[in-house]
């Protein structure tokens, strides 16, 4: 009798021991999803954001509306992307398409975006789109502590980074680097256009330290 008391004490405090885990567990597992998205919580985080997007897929598409420093209003085309296995969100601002012939995409122009990514930092960085042939300047997020709130001071910093580089993307402002010849006069400007990159709010060059700022350059 006694011995089948103990055994009935040790298996309820096994069982006991059993739940308790699975409750820390389940517990663990709720305060590492705070703050993770998931597609319906990306759209509302973005609505919440005050931001009109189109559904596309795992994809949100829509116009963002930011200001330089002399208050010229900026259109930026972006998108919000959630990565397939949903650990990243993708923020994306589409800028130009590159040119249909390679003569007019001179290697100093490309050479200078990836110059940019080093003094941007903070995560943005230059990449091309093949499939409709478009540069974007994006950011990757890791899928936590992510709201509204979060979203918009990240979409603000994306746009703050469009702004400042756009001297070097623009494909417009290419022309004067494909003659063979330099002038003092192309000189200045493309001396103009490097000071014009400052590293994005918060973020750090990994080979040169320079003072943040905006551009003055409007776009709209």
């Amino acid at each position: 009798m006694a011995g089948e008391l103990t055994r009935r004490s040790m298996l309820a405090a096994g069982l006991g021991a059993a739940g308790a885990l699975a409750t820390t567990k389940a517990h663990a597992a709720a305060e590492k999803a705070e703050g993770r998205l998931d597609l319906e919580g990306l759209a509302k985080a973005l609505k919440a954001a005050g931001i009109k997007a189109k559904a596309r897929e795992k994809a949100f598409d829509f116009g963002y509306v930011e200001k330089d420093a002399v208050g010229e209003e900026w259109t930026l085309s972006m998108s919000a992307v959630l990565s397939n296995d949903e650990e990243t969100v993708w923020l994306m601002a589409w800028l130009d398409e590159l040119p249909q012939s390679s003569g007019d995409v001179p290697r100093t122009a490309l050479l200078r975006l990836l110059a940019d990514n080093d003094m941007i930092g903070n995560g943005i960085f230059f990449a091309y789109v093949k499939s409709n042939r478009r540069f974007i300047l994006q950011r990757v997020l890791k899928n936590a502590d992510l709201d509204a709130t979060s979203l918009k001071n990240d979409l603000d910093e994306l746009g703050f980074a469009v702004m400042n580089t756009y001297a070097h993307w623009s494909v417009k402002n290419w022309k004067q680097l494909t003659g063979s010849t330099e002038t003092a006069a192309s000189a200045a400007k493309e001396s103009e256009a490097d000071e014009a990159v400052k590293p994005s709010a918060g973020g750090v060059s990994r080979t040169a330290t320079r003072d943040a700022g905006t551009t003055g350059k409007s776009r709209k």
